[in-house]
């Protein structure tokens, strides 16, 4: 995280400030204007595009596209990136077009994990305007700030796109507009498309440089179990709810800990929750 002086001293001083420059971005965000100049993208184009980035070899080559779509849209930055660093990493996406003082900014003081738009879109499975992050999650004072920099830095509002793929991190294709510049509602179900197919492109790349590897597959008796297990049932206990002996239940277990290399109960619950082998409602009976 970044350098809780920052919260300590400085935000103490200027969170009226920063306060204020947020309320100014959401107002310059959401202002009614003639939108008749707006670039605007019609159906043939995502098709192509999505024709395009099914094919394409090498994530140059996508950042080409990505600048070129983006540009067509009438957004003059985009992001696509997996929710961990903005440093580049073998194994995630990181194809990123944003001021580069910003950039630097974020990944200096970590903004990654704390970021509101990113967790933003861990709230929604639908692409969603910056300009409505508050109807996702409550924004604390230090979220505003994060929105007033970043405005300053010369990004306006924007459309973030989320990817949620069990067993991957969190992920996201995002498109800006310039500071000032007003994003135009109408073409944000085409955008949606792009953002998602060229998340998928970048994905696909990033897969290419290491080896394919299928995670470990639990039967479905083995995951009724880690889910009990998961919510803290003994194997007496388990043993009662599914109606079979202790002994299997010990066994289910052992054999979806070997399945998974782990020793621990709670990391093999937690490995399958992050897989999807088992899922939240499992766990909490919803």
């Amino acid at each position: 995280m970044w350098n809780l002086r920052v919260g300590a001293t400085a935000f103490g001083a200027e969170r009226s400030w920063y306060c204020a420059r947020f309320a100014t971005v959401i107002s310059t965000w959401t202002r009614s204007s003639d939108l008749a100049w707006a670039v605007m993208i019609g159906l043939g184009q995502v098709q192509e595009f999505c024709a395009v980035a099914a094919t394409i070899r090498d994530s140059r080559a996508l950042a080409g596209l990505m600048a070129e779509i983006t540009r067509e849209m009438g957004f003059r930055y985009y992001a696509l990136v997996h929710h961990i660093d903005l440093k580049p990493a073998v194994s995630s996406v990181h194809i990123v077009d944003y001021p580069p003082d910003w950039v630097e900014c974020f990944q200096a003081r970590r903004l990654y994990a704390s970021d509101p738009i990113h967790r933003a879109s861990h709230r929604t499975n639908v692409g969603f305007a910056w300009s409505a992050v508050q109807s996702l999650i409550t924004l604390s004072a230090a979220d505003r700030s994060i929105l007033a920099e970043a405005h300053d830095a010369g990004l306006g509002d924007g459309f973030t796109v989320p990817a949620h793929i069990p067993g991957e991190v969190n992920g996201s294709c995002s498109f800006a507009m310039g500071s000032g510049d007003v994003l135009d509602q109408r073409q944000l179900p085409l955008v949606q498309l792009i953002g998602s197919f060229a998340f998928e492109a970048a994905r696909r790349l990033s897969r290419q440089t290491q080896a394919r590897c299928e995670g470990p597959s639990l039967t479905e008796r083995q995951a009724e179990c880690v889910a009990l297990v998961a919510r803290g049932k003994t194997d007496w206990e388990i043993s009662q709810i599914l109606g079979i002996g202790q002994e299997t239940v010990i066994q289910h277990v052992k054999d979806a800990r070997d399945r998974y290399g782990v020793t621990k109960r709670t990391l093999l619950a937690i490995r399958a929750l992050f897989d999807g082998q088992i899922s939240f409602a499992d766990v909490f009976g919803r």
